[in-house]
């Protein structure tokens, strides 16, 4: 496992490059009124990606999370960037990040992240026939890929380091998809 890296200061930050705050005010049906504030999503979406290496095999990466503080098992995502379908930005990010390409993408579903305050969606992309190919991508380091057989989700979610909701739900997902219980349109 690598080395975490040094946290040298944390301090509030006045301005964020992708947090903005705004008040809703709404009224209910019953006539009571309520401000609300959330989390406005900045771009133009975000993926995960759940690549299959084969029928029964996932490939999962592991990434420093700064929120936790510690490193994460789970599965490849990123933001769309300009001009990008959401097919073309995961497999960008599955370039990037796992070190591969897929000839076949399916969109399963979209995830929210709190819908409660939030407004962020990540599409959930199946990836599969994969094949190698790398691209730069803006992590600043290499990110370890860890292949995971489906059949063993059950072991997965129960480790320290598997916390993070998306990539458990997008992994469900994907396994119920294959087994042919999850009908997608």
């Amino acid at each position: 496992m690598p080395r975490y890296p040094i946290i040298h200061s944390k301090r509030d930050s006045d301005a964020s490059s992708f947090l903005h705050a705004e008040k809703v005010e709404l009224e209910f049906s019953n006539g009571e009124h309520r401000t609300y504030e959330r989390l406005k999503g900045s771009g133009l979406g975000a993926v995960i990606i759940v690549p299959m290496i084969d029928d029964e095999t996932v490939l999962l990466v592991r990434e420093y999370g700064v929120g936790v503080e510690r490193y994460e098992l789970g599965l490849p995502k990123g933001r769309l960037d300009r001009d990008e379908t959401v097919e073309q930005g995961a497999d960008r990010e599955l370039k990037e990040e796992v070190g591969y390409g897929a000839r076949k993408l399916k969109i399963l579903h979209n995830l929210s992240l709190s819908p409660a305050y939030m407004t962020h969606m990540a599409h959930v992309v199946l990836a599969q026939d994969l094949y190698p190919e790398r691209l730069v991508g803006d992590e600043p380091e290499e990110l370890e890929v860890v292949p995971w057989k489906l059949a063993d989700l059950h072991t997965l979610v129960s480790r320290d380091d598997v916390t993070e909701g998306r990539s458990i739900a997008a992994l469900f997902m994907a396994r119920e998809y294959l087994a042919g219980r999850l009908k997608i349109a």
